[in-house]
């Protein structure tokens, strides 16, 4: 009877009718909770790797804390959630001889499952889905160019004013911004004195260094090796972005847009293949980052800001990586939650409308930056707003930043352009860097760092409407609110008197 029940809720979901009401009910309240991709995959026999997502409450801000206060109570409160909810899926898990890795982050469990062992956890009160930990190529963008030419101080900086900042004295000072990528190379000239793990004399690579990848995933061999204990980079494409965002070999190579403000890392993709669990292991290091053992989490060391320079496609492989949307959703709304600004890539799948199609960039949680070049124009690769594909039609992009030709940081102590949203986003990563550093009451306010981007960005239209929304209007699905000027963004946050708690407690 249950292998009968099972085939027929993997299959088809169709209830046969010898079974009892009650039976029928939980036969279909089970087969709910599994995606049509899984239910292919195991109909077919397949073990799959999975996201066991388990119930959860909202998580409450504590806007009225400080950051570090802020940020330890939502940890806790994450921690001892999962810590009960999780405990008999784990010891059912354990006692099938299932590894298991639980996150906190977003209340899951990554595991590998085959179709018996998906359904009798799907019968149980406290699973509520399950979503595919399915591993996919991202697209990060075009390949760098070598550009060894000393430019001073690039244009996509100068183009969100960022020099004009400076010369007020503020570089980002005091404020801790992170991003999870391919890697970086930490003792890059641009980028060794701004990692947050080097003192000037040794680096400690404790609490600002976590590689998500501890096992291969794209099939080739890493020139990185796994779990690497030293911030490497597999692919060039980290090192460019945290170059924009803090990048500075004190000479004449100004690549980055806040040059004191200090990083830390995570790698998240294996040579720019990645999965839904490496992204979460990124995102719950940030929460709580660690020690080199993943132990003695600190949620004091969070940083204030996360920049996501990749995309998680929806839809099934090889086409995509059928998206972990609930689980991200829940990690982004924990996250900033506990005070983080979390600033995201909107994807280049531009120039049609509604092209902003994957997490995060879909989120309202989520900070979406556009591509535009140093003439404000749109790229065309830029993804297009609104969001319809959870049927939210939200508005994105929330802003645009320079983000074709970009001259930045890469591998073997060199300099090469690259053109993305994926370049976009950095540059914001470094406005914000710069807004909180010149008020730091600041830190632990996303809500208020995103309206304060929002309303000083430079107003830009186009001739194209999206979704029945107007270009001509601001904003709009294609530039958001506008281009991100830092000087206005300062300017304001300076006005900024006490804290705004926007409802939340």
């Amino acid at each position: 009877m249950r292998h009968s029940m099972l085939a027929l809720a993997l299959v088809s979901a169709l209830i046969p009718i010898s079974l009892s009401p009650l039976a029928a009910a939980e036969v279909n309240l089970a087969s709910s909770k599994i995606t049509n991709s899984l239910r292919v995959r195991w109909a077919a026999g397949e073990q799959v790797d999975v996201l066991i997502r388990l119930r959860s409450a909202p998580m409450r801000a504590q806007r009225a804390l400080a950051f570090a206060e802020q940020s330890e109570h939502a940890v806790r409160v994450l921690q001892t959630e999962a810590a009960s909810s999780q405990k008999s899926v784990l010891v059912w898990l354990q006692s099938h001889a299932i590894a298991a890795r639980p996150f906190w982050i977003a209340n899951v469990i990554a595991a590998r499952l085959d179709a018996k062992q998906a359904m009798a956890l799907a019968e149980r009160d406290e699973v509520v889905g399950f979503e595919w930990d399915a591993p996919f190529k991202a697209d990060i963008g075009q390949a760098a160019t070598a550009v060894e030419d000393i430019r001073a101080i690039e244009p996509n900086v100068i183009r969100v004013r960022a020099p004009e900042v400076w010369a007020l004295g503020y570089h980002g000072e005091g404020v801790v911004i992170a991003g999870q990528d391919t890697g970086f190379q930490w003792d890059h000239p641009a980028l060794k004195t701004s990692y947050l793990g080097w003192d000037g004399v040794t680096a400690n690579h404790n609490y600002h260094w976590r590689d998500a990848i501890t096992a291969d995933i794209d099939g080739n061999s890493n020139p990185c090796g796994m779990a690497t204990q030293a911030p490497c980079d597999d692919n060039s494409h980290g090192t460019h972005t945290i170059g924009t965002m803090s990048g500075n070999d004190g000479g004449s190579n100004q690549i980055g847009v806040a040059p004191a403000a200090r990083w830390i890392g995570c790698r998240n993709m294996d040579s720019g293949t990645g999965r839904p669990s490496t992204y979460l292991d990124c995102f719950q290091w940030f929460a709580a980052p660690t020690d080199l053992n993943g132990q003695n989490p600190d949620p004091a060391r969070a940083p204030h800001v996360i920049g996501n320079s990749w995309g998680c496609p929806v839809g099934p492989p090889p086409a995509g990586e059928d998206c972990a949307l609930a689980s991200f959703a829940t990690a982004i709304s924990n996250l900033k939650a506990q005070g983080i600004l979390i600033i995201v890539a909107a994807g280049n799948a531009g120039s049609s409308c509604a092209s902003v199609i994957d997490p995060p960039a879909i989120y309202a949680e989520a900070f979406t930056i556009g591509a535009t070049d140093n003439s404000d124009a749109i790229a065309g690769f830029s993804s297009r707003g609104p969001v319809t594909v959870d049927g939210s039609n939200r508005l994105k992009p929330d802003v645009v930043a320079p983000g074709v030709s970009v001259r930045s940081a890469v591998p073997g102590n060199a300099y090469g352009s690259k053109s993305g949203t994926s370049m976009a986003t950095p540059n914001a990563v470094g406005v914000a860097a710069l807004v909180m550093s010149a008020n730091p009451a600041l830190r632990g306010q996303p809500e208020q760092v995103e309206a304060i981007l929002r309303e000083t960005a430079v107003p830009l239209t186009s001739a194209t409407s999206c979704g029945g929304m107007p270009g001509s209007q601001v904003p709009n699905p294609i530039f958001g609110h506008g281009r991100l000027d830092a000087l206005a963004a300062v300017q304001r946050a300076l006005q900024v008197d006490g804290l705004f708690t926007d409802g939340f407690e």
